[in-house]
């Protein structure tokens, strides 16, 4: 399965309506077991994740995956109730129109602070919808963490260390 990979900068308009970058329209037609040519795709948007600036969208399969872990967790659990209300209560299913766009309501859009623009960044199996300027700012702090310590070179050693233990089982 593809992808969610790059970022794109779209124009919001008055109503909330923002096209969603072309390659991240193939993803979610492929992550969605109802769509076929002629339909819009179906995904997810959650907006829950405290002390966080963006929306984060899910193809269907992949929220499928998500819920999928959560129901691994003890049923009565402290962190299954926590996880289960953030990602289900705060979040919408949203349909792209045949102009490849969606619309994001007034309050989704006034948590993230989205106003007149929107950055889509592809994230693998998600991607997130920030306000332009306040994800060039998670950026630079992103930034100066690597370049603490040389921690972008541990973070890419993570990769390593997964490819190795994945080969002894």
């Amino acid at each position: 399965m593809r992808r969610f990979r790059g970022e794109a900068e779209n124009k919001v308009d008055a109503k909330g309506r923002v096209s969603i970058p072309a390659p991240f329209r193939r993803v979610l037609e492929e992550g969605d077991p109802d769509w076929t040519a002629g339909l819009n795709p179906n995904f997810v948007i959650v907006y829950g994740r405290r002390n966080s600036k963006c929306l984060e969208g899910y193809s269907l399969s992949s929220m499928n995956d998500v819920d999928d872990l959560v129901s691994r967790l003890p049923r009565y659990s402290k962190e299954r109730e926590i996880l289960e209300r953030l990602l289900n209560s705060q979040s919408i299913y949203v349909q792209v129109d045949e102009n490849g766009r969606i619309v994001i309501p007034p309050r989704i859009r006034e948590r993230a602070q989205i106003t007149s623009k929107a950055m889509f960044v592809g994230m693998g199996d998600k991607f997130q919808i920030w306000e332009p300027d306040s994800y060039r700012n998670d950026m630079v702090v992103m930034d100066q963490r690597l370049s603490e310590n040389n921690f972008e070179d541990e973070i890419y050693s993570l990769l390593d260390y997964n490819e190795s233990n994945s080969e002894k089982t």
